[in-house]
């Protein structure tokens, strides 16, 4: 019942908010608004909108005149009255409520409803024969505690506890690990308890923001892909950037699945410079887009006539994943804890014992899924602050490794959809000899025609390269077209490792 009450006090809410946006001149101009249905005039929609919005735009003069009056009559309400209806609400209901005025945020803040609320969700004292056990510890500990607490005491104590648990919560589902990837083997089990899903927030120069959920997703070995796309974007030469947050019910319900119109945590996981959108960050094309990698891991998609936004694609390592998306704020990153060396005395302690395991797929079809041990290297590999570790080598032709099937990366929209030949997403997972992941990425990459000849041998096919680089390493493929079976061979796979970081994970002064 006191759930019902507060989603009828949040859908009439959501309607008063609509009927004044005309009155500000376009008021939900100055903040943020859904991409989906962000239009001046009565006729707005929003894709993830109440069932309020919807109907204030078929018959707007009903809506306008039934919510004037309840206004009016929340507004005489003593606030007595008010104060024993929001004793019906659940925490979540009431925060909604606190939202819709003043008055009522302020009513919203009372302690003697946060400390019932607190006390019904961390009594230690429950029992099966005393009903009324938890009312008894909310009377007792409002004599003591509500009087000289200041307004709104309780529900911060409140709202700190229950982050406190998800926190416990999540810590305890992440903790098992699989040996052979050293990711936590629950992962995807954590994306379903915790009802983790992923927004990006596009960023106009005059401030504007829209918001966007994902559409699409699919979970791979290592990494998860999410999609975004959709009619209506905003012009890309008014967008400066875009966020990529992870999106959480801000109160865990562990006995109704979490709904989209419930409130919800932002945690920012990266921050893109939509600038940056040039000649020099497409990877490929066809007849329909152009496509962009900006790092890490986002693949913009642009529609070749217009130059307008097609469609966003982020690829997530699984590795800390879920501590990114849920334990940020919507400013500031999830910060990894510290790292402490693991000390040896091996001379060259950090330069074996590696293992690899290394993904490429688009659209659920693996192209790759290889895992390669007892990886090494030797101090006279160390060149240009990187340490060279080879993992296929052109001159073993044992090692060499076919793709199965047509590479290329899958694309589509409400509208289209398509393939772009010789590009895919890379899932590369490198774990040191202790079997902790020393350095994990998603990213999209494509082949190239290398830029000079290999100093390899020559095969009997075209040959092109595949790289990938960020701060802590490079990966270098070189592959082979074998036109006679219509196949790619991995004939070169090289990790090029970052001696700062070799020297900060373990403890080393190379």
């Amino acid at each position: 019942m006191a759930t019902g009450r507060g989603r009828m006090l949040q859908q009439r809410w959501l309607g008063l908010q609509t009927l004044r946006e005309p009155s500000k001149g376009g008021g939900a101009a100055q903040g943020r608004a859904r991409v989906f249905g962000f239009r001046k005039g009565p006729g707005v929609k929003f894709s993830a909108g109440s069932a309020a919005l919807r109907c204030h735009g078929r018959d707007g003069q009903h809506w306008e005149s039934s919510f004037s009056c309840y206004s009016g009559l929340l507004d005489r309400m003593p606030s007595e009255i008010l104060l024993k209806i929001f004793s019906y609400l659940d925490a979540v209901s009431l925060l909604c409520t606190g939202c819709v005025s003043r008055r009522f945020y302020h009513l919203a803040n009372d302690n003697f409803i946060w400390i019932r609320i607190y006390s019904t969700a961390f009594s230690s004292t429950r029992s099966n024969w005393k009903v009324n056990s938890v009312e008894k510890i909310a009377i007792s500990m409002s004599f003591l505690s509500v009087q000289d607490k200041e307004a709104g005491y309780w529900k911060k104590e409140y709202i700190t506890k229950q982050i406190a648990s998800v926190k416990a919560a999540l810590a305890d589902i992440l903790k098992p690990v699989n040996p052979y990837t050293g990711l936590p083997v629950k992962t995807k089990e954590a994306l379903r308890i915790f009802g983790l899903g992923w927004a990006i927030i596009l960023k106009e120069k005059s401030g504007k923001e829209y918001i966007m959920e994902h559409v699409d997703l699919s979970i791979n070995d290592t990494s998860v892909t999410v999609t975004w796309y959709g009619k209506n974007w905003p012009c890309l030469a008014s967008l400066s950037t875009l966020d990529l947050c992870g999106v959480t019910p801000v109160f865990m319900d562990w006995y109704k699945t979490p709904t989209k119109h419930r409130l919800r945590w932002h945690s920012l996981i990266a921050k893109y410079n939509l600038s940056h959108l040039t000649e020099s960050t497409m990877i490929g094309c066809d007849r329909l887009i152009r496509i962009f990698c900006l790092h890490p891991g986002l693949l913009v998609g642009l529609w070749k006539k217009e130059e307008e936004l097609a469609f966003v694609m982020a690829n997530l390592h699984f590795h800390h994943l879920v501590e990114r998306s849920t334990l940020g704020s919507a400013t500031i990153p999830y910060e990894l804890p510290p790292h402490s060396p693991f000390l040896d005395d091996s001379p060259e302690y950090g330069l074996h014992g590696y293992q690899l395991h290394v993904d490429l797929h688009s659209g659920g079809v693996f192209y790759l899924c290889g895992t390669f041990r007892n990886l090494f290297t030797k101090k006279g590999n160390i060149e240009n602050g990187h340490v060279k570790l080879i993992v296929i080598n052109f001159k073993n032709n044992r090692e060499h490794l076919p793709l199965i099937g047509k590479v290329g990366l899958s694309w589509k929209t409400d509208i289209f959809d398509g393939c772009i030949k010789s590009c895919s997403m890379m899932d590369v997972t490198l774990l040191d000899e202790h079997g902790k992941p020393f350095w994990c990425f998603s990213s999209p990459v494509c082949m190239r025609l290398p830029a000079t000849p290999s100093d390899g041998p020559s095969f009997l096919g075209q040959t092109y390269s595949m790289d990938y680089v960020d701060a802590e390493g490079r990966v270098h493929v070189e592959l082979v077209w074998i036109r006679e079976t219509e196949e790619y061979f991995i004939v070169n796979l090289v990790l090029y490792l970052s001696v700062a970081k070799i020297n900060h994970w373990f403890g080393t002064e190379y």
